[in-house]
């Protein structure tokens, strides 16, 4: 199964970021709900909301919540990737980066300054049936948003300049999402592409280098002409506002709004039924393992079919114990990672099933055991444990997913914009609730027939035969249109209408965290952070990769994930069994110098999942056969890795900024460490780090503090403390001497660049100068890096940086990736902009802005309980004090531009930095060397990270 964002990003290349009683016509309606049953054993709180539409069509939707200081402004417009014009594909997609640029009276970026520098944030994503605009302020910049958000619809500036430079950026969106990513062309071109007939959903949402560059401005303002328009709109605002207020301004500013005379343009393309099977074989360069998808044509999302669907979607792929992935991964390990996905397009569409292979297996193989595992559902039902785990993942999903303002007004969207009614994001609950294991073993049979199926094979471009074509045609020449209508452009600034003022602040409520140590020494940590029934559980100990024993790096990464693969009592199957049929989410991770162990459950279920957690870290066994499957799987998600820039760049930063320490290796394991790494390893490492006197629990969601105390004295009370103190810290590196590299990645769409150094510790009392430093340079779409890399100059889909400041290590870096022809001017950029942050004091708005950005990140990270975990979790690991949340944005504001200035004098100087640059060398040429002088020259195959000198037989 494919979670909706991932789904999105996969299928629909979303490109970027209950029972209800029934609504009263287009007035003004209350929607009166009632919590779905919980048939399922999930209860998920409905989403009350108010609907109405304008004079002028516009539909406006609205859901108050006082409890939040924020509020999300959305605007989902009903034109997506299947209305791109022919000969245009990625045009929907393409026009949602304009949307960010100028209007009659906001300039380039004033949208940014609007969202961004108030502490907000702002993005966009086309779907094959809608684009979405989506904004989260505080609650106070509401009238401003509502203004802007009427200004692009109303006055969008489409002029060549911003047309071309958007477009430059899109293309390289295209290259890092698709050209660069060994599976990109399978998921966001093949599978459509092969799977449709005639149907536009067969048409690539990024759309292609070729069709982008054959587009005009004229193409862009016919575009805008036809779609944008109030009566193809919807608003959908949820959080803090007055709904008397909200309804006076949506009328003010877009009541006035007209909508066209002439109808909107409609897909009425039906895609024609299946006769027969077939086979379509592609290619693809850099694919180092194969891949296979199969795909049946399925109802559009709105068909009573398709709650069964997701059910059967759910059962053979949502998680470890489902059938894909206990029959490919675990049981015949034919597979490295398995996926499904229901249909949830407007129009009919598609239900899928796939696999990207092991390495040494081939498709047929794929084939064979994905059609078995169909073919058992269209003959047989499933059990009702399965049917009962498919739906409370499912609905402990919804549940995860209307923990944020954003997320319940998506739901809305989603709702509108694929299934028509809005009202569907409740009473799809209760549909799912009812489905039964003959609704899934019916709509198995009816639309997944072997004798209507496609199955898209996707192979290494150096196993195609010789002379073999492209199964697909290629873009073919399409005039553009002539444009005859209106043109706005911007006004004279004396002559622009300003923005209104922001309101009165709105006061967060900022969590209080209690605690206590158990008994056994155990550190508990409880905060409440919302009244959704949701809890999250983090335990976390000290020591992680830094601890890695010399040459086994992965040692610590491997622990981590054996956790889940078997215990004294359950088995790996059992584990996810047992967690699956929660709904609940059980994950494992080891960073540099912390493991964490972390449970997502809904609130009523939080003593049994705690349960399993605590089986889990106290009890894993690491038979051996596990761990050889895990590292299996493992070094074959190296070998994809080995085939991403971005991926190969991050692979060679530790080993040049902490060389010579324990750190100075790939955290996750390494080609040459992993086949090394034996069962002894783990158990000494768990037996070493993981105790209660060396951990930290925190439980954050819909809890007291005596709630909280109660489920870890239950679940952890009795883990025993062994004798002995517990482990002393890793120390980091002694020293540093910067070195440059050049990895040649031939065939690569794009050249990841990144600029590199160690930096400042979590102690040390330049922490704060730190983040506000890093926030100037490259925290965020406005920061520098992006300014200068993507909007000025289109180079990128994005330019960042990041400040890790740990206890024994930190580290510096600030990532590009760009096509191969730029890197070497990349590299100029970064340190051009790492010079002039030291020798010019930031600017006071600029300053006051990028404080925004961290504050108002912060405070939307303590509104979720993962985001709340997390943070109180590294405060209790790097042992500052626990009221460093109330601390938080007085301690940001108080940095100066001198701070800023000094703190890049002395941590980032430019010249003191490492270059790696992952590229096809050929196509970056010889700049990239003066670029990056002295640098070690390392083609991809003689890569060796378990050496310091990064270099086979050196």
């Amino acid at each position: 199964m494919i979670r909706p964002a991932a789904k999105a990003a996969l299928v629909a290349l979303a490109l970027s970021t209950t029972a209800l009683s029934p609504l009263i016509g287009a007035g003004s309606a209350q929607a009166q709900t009632k919590p779905a049953p919980a048939a399922a054993g999930v209860a998920v709180p409905p989403i009350v909301y108010k609907e109405r539409t304008l004079a002028n069509g516009l539909k406006v939707f609205s859901s108050r919540d006082a409890a939040t200081p924020n509020v999300t402004v959305q605007v989902w417009y009903g034109v997506g990737s299947k209305d791109d014009p022919e000969g245009r594909s990625g045009f929907a997609h393409l026009f949602e980066h304009l949307m960010f640029k100028s209007t009659r009276n906001m300039p380039n970026e004033f949208f940014d300054r609007l969202t961004e520098d108030v502490g907000g944030f702002n993005n966009a994503s086309t779907y094959d049936d809608f684009t979405n605009y989506y904004e989260v302020v505080p609650a106070n910049h509401l009238q401003r948003l509502l203004w802007a958000e009427s200004e692009r619809l109303g006055s969008l500036v489409i002029d060549d300049a911003v047309f071309k430079s958007e477009r430059d950026v899109v293309k390289e969106e295209l290259r890092q999402r698709v050209l660069a990513n060994p599976y990109g062309r399978f998921f966001a071109l093949n599978i459509t592409k092969a799977s449709f007939a005639d149907h536009p959903y067969k048409r690539p949402g990024i759309g292609s280098i070729e069709e982008l560059d054959a587009a005009t401005v004229d193409d862009v303002r016919a575009f805008h002409q036809a779609y944008y328009r109030p009566d193809n709109a919807a608003l959908i605002v949820v959080g803090n506002f007055d709904e008397a207020q909200l309804n006076a301004w949506v009328d003010q500013y877009f009541g006035p709004l007209k909508a066209p005379a002439t109808p909107i343009k409609q897909v009425t393309t039906v895609e024609p039924a299946r006769t027969g099977s077939k086979v379509v074989t592609t290619y693809g360069p850099n694919v180092p393992l194969p891949a296979v998808a199969m795909t049946w044509l399925a109802p559009a999302a709105a068909d009573p079919d398709v709650p069964a669907l997701a059910v059967l979607d759910a059962i053979l792929s949502a998680g470890k114990s489902s059938r894909l992935y206990d029959s490919l991964v675990y049981d015949q390990k034919i597979a490295q990672q398995i996926f499904s996905s229901a249909p949830d397009n407007a129009q009919p569409g598609l239900f899928y099933v796939g696999a990207i292979m092991a390495g040494g297996k081939t498709v047929e193989q794929g084939e064979a055991s994905l059609s078995a595992q169909v073919a058992k559902l269209r003959t047989a039902p499933p059990t009702v444990a399965e049917l009962a785990e498919a739906k409370a993942g499912l609905l402990a999903d919804a549940v995860r997913g209307r923990e944020t303002i954003d997320g319940r007004a998506f739901a809305i969207g989603y709702a509108l914009r694929t299934e028509g009614d809005a009202q569907r994001a409740n009473t799809d609950l209760a549909a799912l609730q009812a489905v039964t294991a003959a609704d899934v073993q019916r709509v198995a049979a009816k639309y997944l027939a072997d004798d209507r199926k496609v199955t898209i094979r996707y192979l290494p471009e150096s196993t195609r035969p010789a002379g073999a074509k492209d199964p697909f045609e290629g873009p073919k020449p399409t005039p553009s249109v002539t444009y005859s209508g209106p043109v706005t452009a911007l006004a004279p600034a004396a002559e622009r209408v300003a923005p209104p003022a922001p309101g009165a602040a709105v006061s967060p409520v900022l969590p209080s965290p209690v605690e206590k140590t158990l008994a056994n020494g155990l550190r508990v940590i409880v905060a409440k952070s919302s009244d959704l029934p949701l809890i999250t559980a983090d335990l976390t100990v000290r020591g992680g990769s830094g601890a890695d024993p010399a040459g086994l790096a992965g040692v610590s990464s491997l622990t981590a994930e054996l956790l889940t693969e078997g215990t004294k009592t359950r088995t790996a199957t059992q584990v996810a069994a047992a967690t699956e049929a929660l709904g609940a989410n059980l994950e494992a991770g080891s960073g540099w110098e912390a493991t964490s162990l972390t449970l997502s459950v809904i609130a009523d279920k939080a003593a049994q999942g705690l349960a399993i957690m605590a089986d889990v870290a106290q009890n894993p066994t690491f038979k051996a056969d596990e761990l050889e499957r895990v590292k299996t799987e493992t070094l074959d998600g190296l070998s994809v890795g080995f085939q991403q820039p971005g991926s190969v760049a991050g692979f060679v930063v530790p080993t040049v900024i902490y060389a010579g320490s324990g750190y100075g290796h790939v955290a996750g394991g390494t080609p040459g460490s992993l086949p090394k790494i034996q069962r002894d390893a783990l158990v000494k490492t768990h037996a070493t780090n993981w105790r209660p006197d060396n951990a930290i629990l925190v439980l954050t969601g819909d809890l007291t503090p005596e709630q909280g105390f109660a489920l870890a004295e239950k679940a952890f009370g009795g883990w025993a403390k062994p004798a002995g103190p517990p482990p002393a810290s890793a120390k980091g590196p002694m020293g540093y001497a910067a070195r440059n590299v050049i990895v040649d990645l031939p065939g690569t769409g794009q050249a990841a660049v990144v600029v590199t150094k160690p930096a400042i510790l979590r102690a040390d009392p330049r922490y704060y100068a730190g983040l506000v430093t890093n926030g100037v340079l490259g925290g965020g779409y406005s920061s520098r890096l992006n300014q200068e890399i993507r909007i000025k100059r289109g180079l990128s889909y994005g330019a960042s940086s990041s400040l890790t400041p740990r206890a024994a290590i930190g580290g510096f870096s600030a990532s590009v990736q760009t096509k191969n022809e730029s890197a070497a001017q990349v590299v100029g950029l970064i340190k051009d902009e790492l010079t002039r942050l030291a020798a010019e004091p930031t600017s006071a708005s600029e300053l006051a802005a990028r404080k925004s950005v961290l504050v108002g990140g912060f405070g939307r990270d303590l509104g979720t309980s993962g985001g709340l975990a997390d943070i109180l979790g590294n405060l209790a690991i790097y042992g500052v004090p626990l009221n460093e949340i109330q601390a938080y944005t007085s301690k940001v504001e108080a940095v100066s531009a001198a701070d800023v200035q000094a703190f890049s004098k002395t941590v980032l100087d430019p010249a003191q930095t490492s270059v790696i640059v992952v590229g096809d060398a050929k196509a970056m040429g010889e700049g990239v060397k003066t670029a990056v002088p002295a640098a070690l020259q390392i083609p991809i195959d003689q890569l060796d990270l378990d050496s310091p000198t990064l270099r086979k037989g050196n």
